[in-house]
């Protein structure tokens, strides 16, 4: 995008007009032991063609390694139109409309996303989505207690990625609210009712799945076993799975209260980490609690389809005493990415695709378990992503792994330092059998030089 900066006499016009002598006085509250000082390490100023040849000269430090991480965050194929579709004029924006009537192209496109993301979780309410995964969680945990007339604790299992629970814990621990963490079985790396007979009685509880080791939990009791004790059920997911799992709306008897996630696998590439989205679902009953936007689908005096925005619980739209959350950005463009995404693969194409993932895993999975050393830790049935235990520190695994241009997975080792030397790994539909196969020679020579 353009920037043309200001000249000297705009700058020197504008301070006289609103009474002040210089730059630096607009900022004559803030305390001088407060202030950065000079910045000594910014650069000179460069012209266009300088800034141009600097940004290629960095493009090109970046490498491109195979990857089979996974942890939150997947490599998954991106089909062209994707991005060319969602970068056009029309959608390139983050935002969405503050105007109930405004742009109904964007209103129509995430009506649609509601639509879709309801239909994938089997849920009756979908929201604009949220700013990620993790904050989503958090918001869900807000939502939950908001609707509990008897308790500010939840129960969150060990089992939910840890950096979502400390996520979690810094947005509601000023709040009073309490998370109270669920052991896993050491053997199936997932949790059971039997774990939870002692514990109180909480607003709700979260159920990861896949949970964060890629093994599956057993939805169904634990979702009757919270429907039992009067709690909500959270369900935490990733949306690509749902074409081939158990789709939230349908855990237990009753279904799960509140759903929500990462929605990054659909058709959001890396980034370094970002931008992403989150998404959250609820039955119709628990909606006007729901944080974000919703859009609606109605007519106009000409009897034309329509979308406006229905439900607003945010501070721009009502007092701020009264929203059930502040969220400023709905990561728009991100969810006009996976919109697209979702309509090109259709429900079969996410279907191959997660089929695919686990197929390229379980490959990987079984050749890594002939090297000699490594052994697959639990025995729960997984999905996607597996944790592996070798008889080497990780974090030096990983570092010659890097050197042959491969990203071997992620080390659980400073969250779960209980499991020893452990390894989760993940390959999805990107790998190939030349990748796989490349993976476990390289890591075979490392363990073994000899």
């Amino acid at each position: 995008m353009p920037y043309i900066p200001h000249t000297q006499d705009d700058i020197t016009t504008m301070l006289k007009t609103i009474g002040v002598e210089k730059t630096e006085d607009l900022f004559d509250e803030i305390p001088a032991h407060l202030r950065c000082g000079y910045l000594e390490k910014i650069p000179p100023t460069l012209t266009e063609m300088e800034v141009g040849k600097l940004m290629q000269e960095r493009a090109k430090q970046n490498n491109n390694p195979v990857c089979f991480v996974g942890a939150g965050a997947y490599e998954h194929h991106i089909p062209a139109a994707v991005w060319e579709i969602a970068t056009r004029g029309e959608f390139y924006s983050a935002y969405t409309p503050y105007q109930a009537e405004a742009s109904q192209g964007t209103l129509q496109l995430l009506y649609e996303f509601q639509t879709m993301i309801a239909n994938l979780t089997a849920m009756e309410a979908a929201n604009t989505s949220l700013y990620d995964g993790a904050s989503a969680l958090a918001e869900a945990v807000l939502m939950a207690v908001r609707l509990s007339k008897k308790s500010k604790q939840i129960l969150m299992p060990t089992t939910v990625h840890p950096i979502y629970r400390k996520v979690v814990h810094t947005i509601v621990k000023n709040q009073g609210i309490e998370l109270i963490e669920i052991p896993f079985d050491s053997k199936t790396g997932t949790i059971s009712v039997d774990l939870l007979v002692n514990l109180p009685e909480a607003a709700a509880l979260i159920i990861p799945q896949p949970n964060f080791f890629g093994n599956l939990e057993s939805i169904d009791e634990l979702t009757d076993w919270a429907y039992s004790k009067g709690m909500l059920t959270i369900g935490l997911v990733n949306p690509l799975t749902l074409a081939v799992l158990s789709p939230p709306g349908e855990w237990g008897v009753n279904g799960a209260d509140i759903v929500c996630g990462e929605g990054q696998p659909l058709g959001i590439p890396l980034s370094s980490g970002g931008p992403y989205f989150g998404f959250m679902c609820c039955k119709k009953k628990l909606i006007r609690q729901m944080p974000g936007r919703i859009v609606g689908r109605t007519v106009d005096l000409d009897d034309k389809p329509s979308y406006t925005l229905t439900l607003q619980a945010r501070e721009q739209h009502i007092r701020r005493s009264r929203a059930t959350s502040n969220i400023c950005t709905n990561q728009g463009l991100m969810v006009t990415a996976a919109t697209i995404y979702m309509a090109l693969l259709g429900a079969k194409g996410l279907e191959q695709t997660a089929l695919a993932c686990q197929n390229n895993t379980t490959k990987l999975v079984e050749k890594l378990l002939t090297i000699s050393g490594i052994k697959q830790v639990f025995t729960g049935i997984y999905f996607h992503e597996v944790v592996l235990q070798l008889e080497q520190p990780v974090a030096k695994v990983l570092d010659k792994l890097m050197k042959h241009n491969i990203l071997g997975g992620y080390d659980l080792t400073e969250f779960y330092p209980e499991l020893g030397n452990c390894l989760l790994i993940c390959a999805t539909e990107m790998r190939t059998q030349q990748d796989i196969d490349d993976y476990v020679d390289k890591l075979q020579m490392l363990l073994f030089p000899d």
